[in-house]
């Protein structure tokens, strides 16, 4: 079957996905693409064991080939963050700047530092030789936070504008974190000494270097564009100068090895805080990003399904993995609480927001393309099958049940603070 043809077959999996699920399911469009693609993978493996039919291998041979964790980081990932930034109040997340800002960078460390010794004790009691490098990898894998499915589910929910701001401020900036700390990580696992690599402000520094210069690039660039569609006349030009503000910005930041996704996500806040002021200039690049983010969500989540195909795992380790989401619930727990406890707020408002904050730590596409991009090695199946328990039950149990969470949490009048 050549790649086009997959391609159609794809789509047609898609197109049908989505409809069964608005016309009878009716979950949110991201979860419903995601379990209906699972839905598709169970019943090809299982017509493929009863039948015979001798699908799954050029299946997955085709995964593999079509390199899709890399494009999934080199292309869509900036296309979705700009896509949400355009969208987000930058006054707001300006007030709540210092939380957000602590939740993007130590709440990450501190999530992949406390998953990866959860991890470690959990192999150890199974017998497992994982070590203790690899599940900080993981931990720095399974640390950022998915900020397509956040903002999808946060949409009609009544929160108080400190934790919409915190939620939706730290899923669009804790990506760029993300990616820098599971680089620092891997050069652990290819031999460079922990200390030389972490110790004496390293790694804080790298983060610094990579945040501040992809931030500086983002802001360059959104200056530019804002200024150029501006002084443009046409519609479909201030489409195509956005655009090229997305993918030259994204190029750019990598070349000059600054964080790509928060140089998208500035650039991105700076164009939405400019087209602010002109309802003519706003509404024409608005629906199109729109449009571009939901079909590019919908695809993003059936491609999650599907690679699920290309893993073959034993019982054992689904048990494992099992057994690793509530360490991720605890990892992602302990990234929230403590910041929140030294912000001066009151205690109520810490606990309840903290379970907020926690349960909306749903993973995503980076942490599945970021594990999928793990170089192979003993246990690279074992890490893999861990990650996508995390990711599955975080979009689809978090995902389901965060708006009755919200509801209950907030049945009150919410705090302003």
């Amino acid at each position: 079957m050549a790649s086009i043809d997959i391609v159609a077959v794809v789509l047609v999996v898609a197109a049908l996905i989505g409809a069964v699920n608005d016309r009878w399911a009716r979950v949110p469009a991201p979860i419903g693409m995601l379990l209906g693609s699972l839905v598709v993978v169970l019943l090809i493996a299982a017509a493929d064991r009863v039948l015979h039919l001798h699908i799954m291998q050029p299946i997955r041979a085709r995964l593999a080939a079509a390199d899709l964790p890399h494009v999934f980081l080199d292309w869509v990932l900036a296309l979705l963050l700009f896509a949400g930034s355009l969208h987000v109040d930058l006054p707001a997340l300006r007030q709540y700047r210092r939380i957000i800002f602590v939740l993007a960078t130590i709440g990450v460390v501190l999530s992949a530092a406390v998953f990866c010794f959860g991890l470690r004790a959990l192999l150890w009691l199974t017998g497992s030789g994982v070590g203790l490098a690899w599940c900080f990898v993981l931990g720095a894998i399974l640390a950022p936070t998915d900020a397509v499915v956040v903002e999808t589910l946060l949409g009609r929910a009544n929160l108080p504008l400190s934790t919409r701001s915190a939620i939706v401020g730290e899923s669009l900036f804790n990506d760029g974190a993300g990616v820098v700390l599971f680089l620092v990580a891997l050069r652990i696992t290819e031999g460079s000494p922990a200390g030389h690599v972490l110790g004496h402000g390293r790694l804080a520094a790298a983060m610094a270097e990579q945040l501040a210069g992809g931030a500086a690039l983002g802001v360059l660039c959104g200056l530019v564009a804002g200024w150029s569609i501006r002084h443009v006349r046409e519609d479909a030009i201030r489409i195509i100068v956005s655009i090229a503000l997305v993918v030259g910005c994204y190029r750019v930041a990598i070349a000059w090895q600054v964080s790509g996704p928060v140089a998208v996500v500035s650039a991105g806040l700076l164009l939405g805080r400019v087209l602010r002021s002109s309802a003519a200039e706003r509404q024409p690049i608005m629906e199109f990003w729109s449009l571009l983010e939901r079909v590019l969500n919908l695809g993003l989540f059936l491609g999650i399904g599907m690679q699920v195909l290309a893993l073959v795992v034993t019982w054992r380790q689904v048990a494992i993995a099992a057994a690793a989401v509530p360490i991720a619930l605890l990892a992602r727990m302990a990234s929230v609480a403590v910041p929140l406890a030294v912000t001066g707020r009151t205690p109520r408002t810490v606990a309840r927001q903290t379970v907020v904050l926690t349960w909306a730590g749903m993973r995503g596409g980076i942490s599945i393309a970021l594990a999928l991009t793990l170089p192979e090695f003993g246990y690279r199946t074992a890490l893999l099958v861990i990650c996508y328990a995390v990711v599955l039950f975080s979009i689809v149990v978090q995902g389901l049940t965060l708006p009755a969470l919200l509801r209950r949490l907030y049945a009150d009048a919410p705090e302003s603070r």
